[in-house]
């Protein structure tokens, strides 16, 4: 089992001299990997319902912001040598293909091949407003959009010609360290996100789950694997309790689930303090993960 971390890159707190502490201590402290998140924009007002609080709002807004994902992974590469960086999650959908296959290369090829790729739909329909971008079909976008990214990485001279991307032959260059690509993990909790993980996904990236319901999902998505004739073993599962107060307690039951990876959120408002949040984790999560 291996434990994640979930950086807090929103601003004012996320300086330099935080995403520097953040990222040098979750390496001293042995964490598995660090998973920056993605928004645009947020809105003070919107309908759009935010999956993971029950009053359905962000937990954010005003003048705080959340940094862009690529160049913060960036950042960290420069900072670290050896954990993985992923994002957690990009909103595919709402960003050129193009632009985004050439930030995932880079990124990958900065840091020696330690990028994973999570990517979601997005829940908020206003920030696609924002975009420029259609709300509606996001899920078959998204589809569309990774397998654009993926013949970008993959072939010499890539040419695509998919139902909402196309493009004619070029060459993207430098390619990905990690062959054939960085690993795509699909986010999201329903039954078409766990969907998408089957039919073309290396990962599922579940968030807001107890060991109980990642249990449920996880077995749904064994039966969804199974059925495309793929073994358990050719995903791997990571899951966040985000917002719920789960305990270290709880790993064995993650594990019983089936999942690979347990993503924590960290959270703390100057450098020191991080340093300090991040080796309480560590002294707990890693050091239960290092027992099972």
């Amino acid at each position: 089992m291996n434990i994640a971390l979930m950086v807090t890159s929103v601003s004012p707190f996320a300086t330099p001299e935080y995403l520097q502490a953040f990222g040098e201590a979750a390496e001293e402290e042995g964490f598995s990997a660090i998973w920056a998140p993605e928004h645009l924009v947020f809105l003070d007002e919107y309908e759009s319902r935010y999956p993971y609080a029950e009053d359905g709002r962000v937990p954010t807004g005003g003048e705080s912001g959340i940094l862009e994902p690529f160049d913060t992974l960036a950042f960290l590469a420069a900072v670290t040598s050896r954990i993985r960086l992923g994002t957690g999650i990009c909103l595919v959908p709402q960003r050129n293909p193009a632009y985004t296959a050439k930030q995932v290369s880079t990124v990958d090829w900065l840091s020696n091949g330690r990028v994973d790729f999570g990517v979601g739909v997005g829940w908020l329909e206003e920030e696609f407003q924002v975009a420029g971008v259609p709300f509606e079909e996001r899920g078959a976008r998204t589809r569309d959009y990774v397998e654009a990214m993926r013949r970008l990485w993959c072939d010499p001279i890539s040419e695509y010609d998919g139902p909402y991307y196309r493009f004619p032959a070029c060459r993207m260059y430098p390619k990905p360290v990690q062959q054939p690509h960085p690993p795509v993990y699909f986010g999201g909790e329903s039954d078409p996100a766990l969907r998408r993980v089957a039919d073309a996904g290396d990962g599922w990236l579940g968030f807001n789950h107890t060991p109980e319901t990642a249990t449920e999902r996880i077995a749904s998505l064994e039966a969804l694997l199974a059925d495309r004739g793929r073994t358990r073993d050719s995903v791997k599962i990571s899951v966040s309790p985000y917002m719920l107060p789960i305990e270290s307690l709880a790993l064995p039951g993650y594990a019983d689930a089936g999942a690979d990876q347990v993503v924590l959120p960290a959270f703390a408002f100057d450098p020191e303090s991080i340093r300090e949040t991040i080796g309480r984790l560590g002294d707990d999560w890693v050091t239960a993960a290092s027992r099972l």
